[in-house]
């Protein structure tokens, strides 16, 4: 399902779920899943799908080693609330080489819940990093917010070396 010239490449995309009870075995990852299904219909390749524990630390140290090297979108699902724990903006911002906000307000602004989500969007190299929320509807919602642009700014990233060349 190509969304413009033949000559684009494919959008390429990755989901991190972020959750100690999936990452333990002890809860079904429906929202990491159901994200990956609703990206790839929605016309990207999803290359790749992780789980990890809650935590800044272990959220920045995956989302480095699902950035490098790698021009497409990064969606993570999971730690964006209010619990000690929720610490998924804190370690993605530890990364980001410069945020997004925008794309962060409209994500927010999709639903009353939104409000208290506090998930951050951004470009690390030729990637785009996203937060939705760890809820099924929740990180369904948020992406469609963006999902119209998503494209658009991956293009922007991607041929950014090559602007000045020719």
């Amino acid at each position: 399902m190509s969304h413009g010239h033949a000559d684009e490449s494919p959008l390429l995309a990755k989901v991190l779920t972020v959750s100690d009870g999936v990452f333990h075995g002890a809860r079904d990852d429906t929202g990491g899943r159901g994200l990956a299904e609703h990206l790839a219909a929605n016309g990207f390749d999803v290359v790749d799908h992780q789980v990890t524990q809650d935590g800044a630390d272990v959220v920045a140290a995956k989302l480095r080693e699902m950035t490098d090297g790698f021009a497409g979108l990064v969606v993570t699902t999971g730690g964006t609330g209010f619990a000690p724990r929720d610490q998924t903006p804190e370690g993605t911002r530890a990364v980001l080489e410069r945020e997004a906000p925008g794309v962060a307000e409209a994500m927010r602004l999709i639903s009353p819940f939104g409000r208290l989500s506090r998930g951050v969007a951004g470009i690390r190299g030729q990637a785009i990093i996203c937060n939705t929320p760890g809820s099924p509807k929740g990180t369904i919602e948020q992406i469609d917010a963006v999902i119209d642009v998503l494209p658009h700014a991956l293009r922007l990233l991607a041929s950014a070396p090559t602007d000045h060349t020719n």
